[in-house]
């Protein structure tokens, strides 16, 4: 229960960050965090199909 506080006002606090942004700069941060998800769930995706076999 703990976790999912700190996790809200964590998202909160960037929320609030990025409504004062400039568009590109959260534009560019929203695109390497994609990016960065997608390489992560194709490692994983790949880990566990390679370990299955």
């Amino acid at each position: 229960m703990l976790f999912l506080v700190a996790a809200l006002l964590l998202f909160g606090l960037v929320m609030g960050t990025v409504a004062h942004a400039p568009l590109t700069f959260t534009l560019v941060a929203a695109t390497v965090i994609g990016v960065w998800l997608g390489v992560f769930a194709l490692r994983e995706r790949h880990g566990r199909r390679a370990s299955t076999h």
